[in-house]
């Protein structure tokens, strides 16, 4: 779900140069409404000038393309008409001073050929959870034998001594480090420090092929991602510290689907927590975002009732298909009637038709649209707790709380609560709107109202 982010804050683009020194590996922080995002350029030079990309790590966005540029002397201008942004620097040895302009806003933007670090805004829920921590924390790795991979995590234990109850936390959709960090925002830091300061041990860790741990991240579908969560289940089961019977799994967004896959088959999940996890088909609940985040956005309904249209064919192409190749076929053939491509064959606000193509085919997205909530919900017998932001614009509550509700109780579930906690957003942020432009504005980084639902729930599943 959080790739919907990196879709609305691709905004953020710095495009080729040329000039003295230009070339190599450029780094800087754009300030944002209110928060901070690292970007990093990367300039080669070709034979007809300069190519670029660019990386926005806190968003997950690498190898974005970039556009043109303009160099005058030690003067470098770079023009984005498609997002209607202009950056306007100067070369200074081996730095740029420049400003990024979008929107009417003007933001500060430098560059320079060493990295730089975000500021920690000392009010921030990050900025207060300090060493020496008041309970024990261990650097921790463990294998996932069935894809030959090493998982690299952090594990708290209320004390170093002692038996705990313990829960993993599972992240959203979109490469994510172990404290599911987005926009320089860790929610998971403050979750698992919460419930760890409350008595429960918490296990997170770094996604495959992210930060510390092994493994293709492009190559893994939501199902290698719960064989992740099985070997983390087994490596706590090692452990002396853990009560084995008092394992727990807390999921966020697509880990709140990731969590039923394990539980419905695992008898050693004792209860899971559901944070914005979906509760109806995946391809109807891509539809239903864009439908939202565009209508929060502005766009007008005529051009949300036809996107609408053309997603739910595309997805439709997809979700039938169990060919890779022709399903390539039949996407271009969708694209030619759907979209006017120009002469370099580029649409959708200058992204290259195969570009587009591509990110519809990976193993990831072709598993979620097919993927069915229902299927596993239905067969979870262990307590569930079902929450979601009442504005959460990415996973909206009534359609999937009610989607699992159902499933459950199918399934004869007795024990669980769903519930729509009023005015966050799908981050569980105390927010206006719920728009994913809103995330990076507000201060906190996970409602305390909200930890504070998951932390007594679990200590009663757990008593």
């Amino acid at each position: 779900m959080k790739n919907s982010i990196t879709t609305l804050m691709v905004m953020l683009i710095i495009g080729t140069a040329q000039g003295q020194n230009i070339e190599g590996n450029w780094f800087g922080v754009l300030k944002v409404q209110g928060t901070q995002l690292r970007m990093v350029v990367h300039i080669s030079k070709t034979e007809n000038g300069y190519s670029s990309t660019l990386d926005s790590p806190d968003q997950g966005a690498i190898g974005i393309p970039v556009g043109q540029t303009i160099v005058n002397g030690l003067q470098l201008k770079l023009l984005l008409a498609n997002i209607g942004a202009e950056y306007n620097g100067a070369l200074i040895g081996d730095s740029i001073a420049g400003i990024f302009k979008q929107g009417g806003q003007e933001m500060p933007l430098g560059l320079s050929k060493t990295k730089v670090e975000k500021e920690i805004p000392g009010n921030s829920q990050e900025a207060k959870i300090v060493k020496p921590y008041p309970y024990y924390s261990e650097d921790i790795s463990f294998r996932n034998s069935i894809a030959n991979i090493t998982l690299a995590g952090t594990l708290t234990l209320p004390k170093k001594e002692g038996i705990f109850p313990v829960v993993i936390l599972i992240s959203g959709s979109g490469k994510q480090n172990r404290d599911e960090e987005i926009g320089g925002r860790k929610p998971f830091l403050i979750l698992s420090d919460y419930l760890t300061k409350n008595g429960v041990a918490v296990l997170r860790y770094d996604d495959r092929g992210v930060a510390q741990s092994t493994g293709n991240f492009n190559a893994a579908t939501s199902a290698d991602f719960a064989t992740d969560v099985e070997s983390a289940i087994a490596f706590l089961k090692t452990r002396p510290e853990i009560n084995k019977n008092k394992i727990g799994l807390v999921g966020h967004s697509e880990g709140g689907m990731i969590a039923p896959m394990v539980a419905a088959k695992s008898k050693d999940v004792s209860y899971i927590v559901l944070l914005a996890g979906p509760g109806i088909p995946c391809d109807k609940l891509l539809v239903l975002q864009e439908e939202l985040i565009s209508r929060a956005s502005g766009v007008s309904e005529t051009e949300i009732q036809a996107n609408k249209h053309i997603s739910s064919q595309v997805y439709s192409i997809i979700k039938k298909s169990n060919d890779s190749s022709a399903l390539n076929n039949s996407l271009k053939m969708q694209v030619k009637e759907f979209y006017k491509t120009d002469s370099a064959g580029k649409f959708l606000g200058g992204v290259p038709e195969q570009k587009w193509i591509a990110k519809l085919v990976t193993p990831w997205m072709q598993y979620f649209l097919k993927y069915d909530p229902y299927i596993f919900l239905e067969k979870v017998k262990c307590p569930v707790l079902a929450l979601n932001g009442g504005k959460d614009l990415q996973v909206p509550p009534k359609e999937n709380l009610s989607g699992i509700e159902k499933a459950l109780k199918k399934g004869g579930n007795k024990s669980f609560i769903s519930k729509e906690m009023a005015g966050m957003n799908h981050l569980f942020q105390q927010c206006k709107t719920g728009s994913p432009t809103e995330y990076f504005s507000i201060e906190e980084t996970f409602s305390p109202i909200a930890l504070d639902e998951i932390s007594k729930w679990i200590l009663y599943q757990t008593k």
